[in-house]
């Protein structure tokens, strides 16, 4: 089996070139992977059908938000544990503050989250995680920005979308609890699919592929096929590559090198590297609150490959790069 990696460019589109999603991207050579033969540099006119189609396809708008351009998503950690900012806006008044900072600092998208998910971190009970995160989206829904709730669970799902959220952020792929693609579905919610093996009490334990990015490729449109299934439309579907969770430092490098593999699951992509371990580690940035410059060198990296979304913590910081940089790959400002 083959798996085909546009390398992607910016600028001057020659006459050979395709467009990356419908964008302003375009490749005129992909990579050519496999598991059992080296990789290859070949042009695109040598793309299968389908991987074009995929490929160079544009992306539908999701959740009010067009996808012809990079959004940001702001985080809003509800939780007395999150790794980085645990206990900062549990209040529904800390947390409309915090949500009002981040879309005037250039949010696209809020992200509401009653349960950590960082290594090691245990389950919170159903009730508990929609106290904290119902209450938060009612209070921020008047801002008027697409407000998504980060829950594995059918029961927190419904309640947050009874509540005014317009997506559903499940770290699990909707392996964890299958009704809440159900719940999804009856709402008519886009979603976003993210890899994960395991749970976050144990995806940290010892994390092992054959091959990092064509493991993850794998399962992660096997995800995707299966919420597709549950009948949520691939169109109202974002991917996620679940950088760092159940993977190594080493195995987040080896996805990202090469994230545009990703772009053919036909699916806009997601990208979570916020303040992560291996940006602390390789970073030299201990605490998680100093890491992100690491964040942002990370994100626009992953943009340079045509990544649609990314989750921060950092919005000012991560809009004011990300103006800076879309106006220097244009040659003009927006």
């Amino acid at each position: 089996m083959f798996y085909y990696r546009p390398l992607v460019q910016s600028g001057p589109k020659p006459a050979d070139a395709l467009p990356l999603t419908g964008g302003p991207l375009w490749f005129n050579q992909v990579e050519r992977l496999s598991r059992t033969e080296a990789p290859q540099i070949l042009p695109a006119s040598e793309l299968p059908e389908d991987w074009q189609r995929r490929l160079c396809r544009p992306r539908p708008a999701l959740a009010g938000l067009s996808m012809d351009r990079p959004r940001i998503m702001g985080i809003l950690n509800v939780t007395p544990d999150s790794f980085s900012d645990g206990g900062s806006f549990n209040a529904p008044e800390a947390a409309l503050a915090h949500a009002k900072t981040m879309a005037e600092a250039g949010a696209e998208m809020i992200d509401v989250g009653g349960e950590s998910t960082r290594p090691g971190a245990a389950e919170v009970p159903i009730d508990q995680e929609i106290e904290r995160t119902a209450p938060v989206i009612r209070a921020i829904a008047p801002l008027g920005l697409p407000i998504s709730i980060d829950t594995r669970k059918s029961a927190v799902g419904r309640a947050a979308a009874e509540a005014g959220a317009g997506l559903i952020n499940d770290v699990s792929g909707f392996a964890y609890d299958p009704a809440l693609a159900d719940v999804a579905s009856t709402f008519a919610l886009p979603v976003c699919v993210m890899h994960m093996r395991k749970a976050p009490e144990d995806m940290h334990l010892d994390p092992h592929y054959d091959n990092a990015l064509l493991d993850v490729y794998d399962e992660l449109e096997e995800r995707v096929a299966a919420a597709e299934a549950a009948g949520i439309p691939r169109a109202r579907i974002l991917a996620d590559p679940g950088i760092g969770f159940a993977k190594t430092a080493q195995h987040n490098l080896e996805i990202l090198n090469r994230l545009s593999l990703f772009h053919g699951m036909g699916c806009p992509l997601l990208l979570g590297v916020s303040r992560k371990r291996f940006i602390g580690s390789i970073g030299q940035a201990p605490e998680a609150r100093d890491r992100a410059p690491g964040s942002i060198a990370v994100a626009l990296a992953g943009i340079a490959q045509g990544v649609q979304m990314v989750r921060v913590h950092d919005v000012a910081e991560t809009a004011q790069a990300l103006r800076l940089w879309l106006a220097v790959r244009d040659g003009r400002e927006a």
